[in-house]
């Protein structure tokens, strides 16, 4: 994309909430940053909790904002999400990029914009984890829960024939677009702020760095290390806390939520970073080689693309305390050459991810969309003048 392209057409960021700083919201604060002059829109906005990032900025928001919601409390609002998403007035703008792990892909865009889906994730709760959510839901609310989640997969269905391009933040979320959503989405990495981490002394210690919801599995990491007599530090705040608190021995640590600069410096003196989670993609374990450390992950997700054996880290085969714990026992951290690290981190910039995205959405003006017609539609003709770059 050309140098000035961004100012010939009105662009809206959207997101599904700005709650809370964690992966998917850097994703988006990058987006920000590269498009300066777009238009900011998401369901609900906690500028606290967001530590202030859109200062400056105009956030809108939906009915739901009249709430209050933190990331404390925004999830009791779960049904109402996809009503408050598509009641965001997008009338007016040629380019519409959402950042979508549940519903921003839902937004309605004008008939002749373009939108581009940046995917994160399906809605885990109604796609692959809905049985393990109905599994933790009390019994009788089991029955009110699943008809809620079926109704979702209807209208993320529906949603879904309505963006123009997906992009998938990794080869495992493509997958999920494809066999959920029956759409083919190109794979673009997160971006990683590579400037925050660099190498420096090694402690004792071992890191968690997550947010603390029972699908990131952090209950095995402190189970292994519990018995494993070994550091471990907790970093990251969530609603599973106290019940990992509960499990945890005496050599390990809940740090909570740290600032960038502190999460840093953590890393950088750790033994190695521990991953449990299935991630689609994993910021933490690129942000861990960036600081020149090695991760210590579950064999699933993306950290398979991120993290290369016996280089830059190890793999655990399953999640159970056991398994990690004698992966740690085995794993001799200082062989890993720091260097090789951050090299492989460094496949993730900040300047590759956005230098992708305005190509998509280049491509995607210029007429060369990937969107499935919906009933009784035909595909848009292709769009041969409205290329950005074409514009400038």
């Amino acid at each position: 994309m050309e140098e000035g392209a961004h100012s010939t057409r009105r662009i809206a960021l959207v997101h599904d909430f700005l709650v809370d700083v964690r992966g998917a919201e850097r994703v988006f604060l990058a987006l920000a940053e590269h498009y300066p002059d777009a238009d900011i829109f998401t369901a609900v906005h906690d500028p606290v909790g967001m530590e202030h990032r859109f200062a400056g900025r105009t956030v809108h928001t939906t009915f739901l904002q009249r709430l209050r919601p933190t990331a404390r409390t925004f999830r009791a609002l779960l049904p109402l999400y996809p009503y408050a998403i598509e009641s965001l007035d997008m009338r007016g703008y040629d380019v519409v990029i959402s950042s979508s792990s549940a519903w921003a892909h839902g937004v309605i865009a004008d008939e002749d914009a373009v939108h581009v889906c940046y995917c994160h994730n399906p809605f885990r709760y109604a796609w692959n984890a809905r049985e393990q959510t109905l599994a933790r839901a009390p019994l009788p609310l089991r029955p009110v829960l699943a008809a809620v989640l079926s109704r979702w997969r209807v209208w993320d269905t529906v949603a879904a024939a309505r963006v123009d391009r997906y992009v998938a933040n990794s080869p495992t979320t493509a997958r999920r677009v494809r066999r959920y959503l029956g759409r083919d989405a190109v794979v673009v990495p997160p971006p990683v702020a590579l400037g925050r981490f660099e190498p420096g002394p090694v402690g004792e210690e071992y890191v968690v760095l997550s947010e603390l919801m029972p699908h990131k599995r952090i209950d095995v990491a402190v189970r292994a290390f519990t018995a494993l007599g070994l550091p471990l530090t907790v970093i990251g705040k969530g609603p599973d806390l106290r019940r990992l608190q509960r499990l945890a021995g005496p050599t390990v640590t809940f740090a909570g939520h740290l600032e960038d600069v502190d999460v840093a410096g953590r890393l950088a003196a750790a033994r190695a970073l521990v991953v449990t989670a299935t991630e689609e993609f994993g910021i933490a374990a690129v942000e861990a080689q960036a600081s020149g450390r090695p991760v210590i992950a579950l064999r699933e997700g993306g950290v398979r693309e991120t993290v290369l054996e016996g280089v830059t880290g190890v793999f655990f085969d399953t999640p159970e305390p056991d398994a990690l714990a004698q992966t740690v026992r085995d794993f001799d951290t200082t062989a890993i050459d720091p260097e090789a690290c951050a090299r492989n981190a460094a496949r993730f910039s900040t300047e590759r991810f956005t230098a992708a995205i305005a190509l998509i959405v280049d491509e995607a003006l210029r007429g060369d969309v990937d969107r499935l017609p919906g009933p009784g539609e035909r595909r848009r003709p292709p769009r041969r003048s409205r290329g950005l770059a074409a514009s400038a």
